[in-house]
């Protein structure tokens, strides 16, 4: 099940989308429960090796045959750089012809109209050549506008012809200083701008404030003067359409005589030239207003790559104006090699603050698109200075670049849903501590000297959204908790699990409040789906993680408020059972949950709950297997479970017949039986009333129900005398020969050891042993139902995985002490 979060920022139209991906969910499919089917630590778990699972924006599957839509500027910028190099080429020829040719052979001879139309020709063109040269510098700074402004009212303004003269006149007489202090800025956004001013470096001038000269105000800013330049070279071209064509159709160009024969000639192919570049060049422009203005292509293009209108005009300007400049400055090619992540990536890594804003707004854009995420992940995957860039963002405290920080924190988050990325990003030194960085309670943890300063920044901002980059912290960090070898690196970095821990605390007021806000509970859910993977690590990782979840004082306390408030929280009280579930395969661990007051008590609440829903016979399942698991091996724990309730045991063996839960009861009063002290065992004789539907199970269900039934008896025969177990037998209608051969029938249907069921055999061998112990003529029946010949067979294959009763993945934990074996050799010993 996948739900989603949207924590929008105060005065702002963006959301955070967070993928909060439930591994077993509380629906109808878990009651196949935990000994039907599912995982649970009485039986190993393979770990294969496939891929990370991920949610629905999994960058591994391949993304659909869609073209990139920045492939339309690039196209659309190699043919104006086509028109732009033919009328270039067709200038210059008009140039050499006009300086070699006409003015430098003919000068003498020329009629003074033609020099003086050819010179304001040359100086026309030298003009527009000049302004087109320069007006790609001009319109690639005006596109590096702070995006602080970007879309605001200052274009408008900037517009409005009313107010165009009146801006000019003021920005005359006024000094420079004043003109900055009047930029065009909204009324309502002035307060925040002057707030992000501070905290901006002084050091460096930005492009887009700079003033030319010190008294023309605003007029010389870079994207007027970029304007200036594409009118000049509009007034040039026109000038030089009709000066060339007045001249081609007057044909007056004096007599002919001897020296200028060729004078006409001459003059014609000079006014074609630069009619021809004149005409070229108002083509270009007016496919470029064609495409730009009235087709939209940016508008389209910033729409087709899911770039917010209001901020993601910026960039795609940018790219255009930099894969053009490619195109004009080298070969004509150069712009097509361009893509929209690779500028992002270049953007990001730069030294610019607005520039990297733009490269993370991008990156963003696409890895939580369902078009471009797979391309853009595998991308961002394989450079190692943009994973270590987004990492170092995830530092940065400073209110001014919290956008940018939340941004990569979304990419990162994304990036570590698949194995290989989850890798290269655990491998950057430092990034545990900066993923760490986004988990702030308001709670310090061992703060570090450099860190004083951070906090105080962040102290600065009362609106700095903390509920936001906490989710994105845990959510990066489950992502990267699917790896073994991550957990082990979570656990080891420094003051990072009790901070997790600290987003499982839910107060009663959080859990009862129907109006609570929904990103705490997310929080709280996803600490929760965190704490659950780590305490469920295998191996040494696992051992020591569980040790560390265990030690920390606030771990099960956090958890008990939540099994005790949580009611309307079935999703989170379920985590938390589970999470007790792993812990208490621990020894230690164990002993501290029971020590805990009220957990016990809780668990057994919940277990013996009148279900109603799916989802709470689910959560009644897991508090079943906690309490299976907390009373192995510990007679503390068992006299605090028959403590809980009255009547336990009774109410433990009325749950026999439920469908549901009748596996989670065999395990507990097997325990209860098997480690209560034995002062309790007075407690305990009611356990004897499970006999009939111990028997009828033994004989007639399958696999794990057979199998804790097995086990159940093997502790229930204590408590019987061989009288009481063949009256039970006889009202159950089940003959010694029948059950005796129910036995054999087992063992030889299970040849070889089962991973859903890995103790079967050696129950099965227990209570056969029980039997001729008990009564001697059961050892000649089992001789001629064949026994020792399904004994031996056993002895040929027992491995290692019958030896143990808990699991952790495909690790062994608790090692029973008569192995299967001894077991063995013990009943062939009896038959001897």
């Amino acid at each position: 099940m996948v739900s989603k979060s949207n924590i929008p920022k105060e005065g702002d139209n963006r959301s955070i989308h967070l993928e909060i991906i439930q591994h077993r969910s509380g629906g109808s499919s878990s009651l196949s429960q935990k000994g039907w089917g599912s995982a649970s630590v009485f039986e190993p778990q393979r770990e294969g090796s496939e891929e990370t699972p991920t949610g629905s924006n999994d960058s591994s599957r391949m993304d659909p045959a869609v073209p990139a839509p920045e492939k339309k500027l690039t196209l659309f910028a190699l043919r104006l750089a086509i028109l732009e190099k033919a009328a270039s080429g067709l200038g210059t020829l008009g140039f050499i012809w006009a300086t070699v040719v006409l003015l430098g052979g003919f000068a003498i001879t020329l009629e003074a109209k033609d020099f003086w139309f050819i010179t304001i020709i040359l100086l026309v063109e030298g003009a527009r050549i000049f302004s087109r040269s320069h007006e790609l510098e001009w319109q690639h700074q005006a596109t590096s506008w702070s995006l602080a402004t970007a879309g605001r009212n200052s274009f408008r303004a900037i517009a409005s012809s009313s107010r165009l003269l009146l801006r000019i006149v003021k920005a005359i007489f006024r000094p420079s200083s004043s003109v900055v202090q009047q930029s065009p800025l909204a009324a309502n956004d002035r307060a925040s701008q002057k707030q992000a001013h501070h905290y901006r470096t002084q050091r460096t001038w930005h492009s887009s404030e700079v003033l030319i000269f010190p008294y023309v105000g605003w007029v010389f800013v870079s994207e007027n003067v970029s304007r200036l330049l594409g009118w000049l070279q509009l007034l040039s071209a026109a000038a030089c359409v009709v000066l060339s064509l007045m001249r081609l159709i007057q044909q007056d160009y004096g007599e002919v005589d001897s020296d200028s024969k060729n004078r006409k000639s001459a003059l014609n192919i000079f006014y074609g030239l630069a009619l021809s570049e004149a005409l070229v060049f108002l083509i270009e422009k007016a496919y470029w207003t064609w495409k730009i203005g009235y087709c939209k292509l940016r508008e389209q293009v910033c729409r087709q790559c899911e770039l917010a209108p209001s901020t993601g005009m910026v960039p795609i300007n940018r790219f255009f104006y930099d894969s053009y400049s490619r195109c004009i400055e080298g070969s004509i090619f150069d712009g097509l090699k361009m893509d929209l992540v690779s500028f992002a990536e270049e953007l990001l890594v730069s030294d610019s603050r607005d520039e990297q804003l733009n490269g993370a707004r991008i990156l963003e854009a696409f890895v939580k698109s369902n078009q471009f995420s797979g391309y853009t992940l595998r991308k961002i995957g394989t450079s190692t200075l943009v994973i270590e860039r987004l990492i170092e963002m995830l530092n940065w405290k400073n209110p001014a670049e919290e956008e940018i920080r939340r941004s990569a924190a979304v990419i990162v988050s994304k990036l570590a849903g698949k194995k290989q990325n989850a890798i290269r990003v655990t491998e950057i030194p430092g990034s545990m501590e900066s993923i760490s960085s986004l988990l702030y309670t308001g709670r310090t943890y061992e703060t570090k000297p450099h860190e004083v300063g951070q906090r105080a920044v962040v102290a600065d901002r009362s609106d700095y959204e903390f509920s936001a980059f906490n989710l994105l912290g845990l959510l990066i960090l489950k992502k990267l908790a699917r790896d073994h070898e991550n957990c082990w690196k979570i656990g080891a970095a420094r003051g990072l699990v009790p901070k997790i821990i600290d987003f499982t605390n839910a107060s009663q007021n959080l859990l009862r409040n129907d109006r609570a806000p929904e990103s705490q509970i997310k929080t709280v859910k996803l600490s929760l789906q965190l704490v659950k993977m780590l305490a469920g690590a295998t191996g040494q990782t696992g051992e020591m993680l569980r040790k560390e979840i265990s030690e920390i004082v606030f771990s099960v306390s956090n958890i008990r408020e939540i099994l005790q408030y949580g009611e309307s929280h079935i999703v989170l009280q379920k985590l938390g059972i589970e999470i007790l579930t792993s812990l208490a395969t621990d020894k230690e661990a164990r002993e501290k949950i029971g020590r805990t007051g009220g957990v016990i008590r809780l668990l057994m609440s919940i277990f013996f709950q009148q279900t109603l829903t799916d989802d709470q016979k689910s959560v009644s399942v897991e508090a079943g297997e906690a309490l299976a698991v907390l009373a192995f091996d510990s007679s503390d724990n068992c006299s605090r479970v028959l403590e809980a309730r009255d009547a336990v045991v009774g109410r433990l063996v009325g749950l026999l017949d439920d469908q549901v839960l009748q596996v989670n009861s065999s395990r507990i009063l097997r325990n209860l039986c098997a480690y209560s002290s034995p002062e309790r065992f007075v407690h305990l004789r009611g356990v004897i009333a499970a006999a009939p539907d111990v028997l009828k199970a033994i004989m007639f269900e399958k696999e794990k129900l057979l199998e804790v039934s097995l086990g159940l008896a093997t502790q229930l025969f204590r408590f019987t005398t061989p009288e009481e177990f063949s009256l039970e037998l006889g009202r159950a209608s089940i003959g010694d020969e029948d059950f005796a051969k129910k036995l054999i029938e087992i063992l030889k249907r299970y040849k070889y050891p089962e991973v859903k069921v890995p103790r079967i055999r050696s129950f099965v061998i227990e209570v056969a042993i029980w039997m001729m112990k008990s009564q001697e003529s059961c050892i000649q029946l089992f001789k001629n139902l064949g026994a020792k010949e399904a004994l031996k067979d056993v002895a040929e294959t027992t491995s290692e995985l019958e030896c143990f009763s808990l699991f952790s993945g495909s690790v062994g934990l608790c090692q029973n002490e008569m192995t299967i074996s001894s077991l063995v050799d013990t009943a062939l010993e009896l038959m001897a």
